[in-house]
């Protein structure tokens, strides 16, 4: 950090040191969960929650193989929404995110800020210089490691299924990271929070969770990163600026009517989708889709060749995290099952 820090302009120096001050409050103000869930001061639905959180942190490391160490042991009251907010920034012609590059983390689509105002000024200065931007809210993140993570109190505001999916995915970043592929990072993390959940459940005695919505939200994904390439298509075609502008927004149109076709009223898990669909759209806004779920369905076979074995499957994930980009993406690319051609969802939820 401190060398990064030398070789900063007064912008990244500004950003590191907010950095630094964010992570060590965290560090300073973290609390022991054994404690505190035997703690009369603590509210007993916060003490059931760090339990489960407790429960779901040994089971990651006895069961699915992940890091055995102190993070998710503690636990921080944030007083705020969000531990971070990540800006998203696109050229206003182009779906690449404009790449944020780290000492550690590599290169990746976003930059997090610790200070919701601050992270708007952020995305207000790439907007005023024509970059489209998006700034998103996040419940938790991890540092690789370097830290022992505490569980935050933004991770608690999901259900239980979201706060030790949470622990499971952030656990397997700290495993295996390939700096500068946000895609394989994200996609081998939440292929690890899935299965990992399926297990958790099985060992819990849980049923399986309802599959119209992972249904729907991969239906949606689908139909967003259709967009996404529709766009892609049509920032390539050479167009002068004006006329780009006027199909961009005319596929921004276009979208919202598949959107409206697709949507079934009586989904009770839709509501989110409206809100995001009606709200202002741009390629900004568009560049998380994917990357949390691009490559998800090749670990899965990954896992699968496995024999559902962890440490198996971690030395065959390691190894692909050892290759050059592009023979990774070939290897994963190839694992992909067949695109389906029909409707972007078949679940029939009524």
């Amino acid at each position: 950090m401190a060398a990064a820090l030398s070789l900063s302009a007064c912008g990244s120096l500004r950003y590191y040191g907010q950095a630094v001050r964010g992570q060590a409050e965290l560090v300073l103000h973290r609390r022991g969960i054994e404690a505190m869930v035997d703690d009369p001061a603590v509210s007993p639905v916060v003490a059931s929650r760090l339990r489960l959180a407790l429960r779901a942190r040994h089971f990651a490391s006895a069961e699915l193989g992940l890091p055995d160490n102190r993070s998710y042991t503690t636990y921080v009251d944030l007083h705020r929404p969000y531990v971070v907010w990540n800006v998203f920034a696109t050229r206003p012609y182009s779906v690449d995110a404009l790449p944020q590059c780290f000492p550690i983390a590599g290169c990746v689509a976003y930059r997090g800020w610790f200070n919701e105002a601050a992270a708007q000024a952020d995305a207000a200065r790439l907007h005023a210089r024509g970059d489209d931007v998006w700034v998103g809210g996040v419940a938790a993140y991890s540092t690789l490691g370097w830290f022992a993570d505490p569980i935050v109190s933004s991770m608690l505001r999901g259900d239980d299924t979201q706060l030790i999916g949470t622990i499971f995915h952030e656990l397997a970043h700290q495993l295996i990271y390939v700096p500068g592929d946000t895609t394989f990072n994200e996609s081998f993390a939440s292929f690890v929070q899935a299965e990992g959940l399926r297990q958790w459940r099985v060992v819990q005695g849980l049923p399986q969770q309802e599959s119209c919505s992972a249904a729907h939200e991969q239906a949606f994904t689908r139909l967003v990163l259709d967009l996404r390439e529709r766009l892609k298509v049509l920032y390539a075609s050479g167009a002068e600026p004006a006329v780009l502008a006027a199909q961009k927004q005319a596929e921004f149109a276009a979208f919202r009517e598949r959107y409206a076709r697709w949507r079934n009223p009586h989904w009770s898990d839709i509501q989110a989708y409206d809100a995001w669909v009606a709200a202002p759209l741009n390629n900004a806004r568009l560049v998380p889709f994917g990357l949390y779920s691009r490559w998800v369905p090749a670990f899965a076979q990954l896992f699968a060749r496995s024999g559902g074995d962890w440490s198996g499957f971690y030395a065959r994930v390691r190894a692909l995290a050892a290759a050059a980009k592009s023979r990774r993406d070939r290897q994963l690319q190839a694992m992909l099952p067949a695109a389906d051609p029909g409707h972007p969802s078949t679940c029939t939820e009524t």
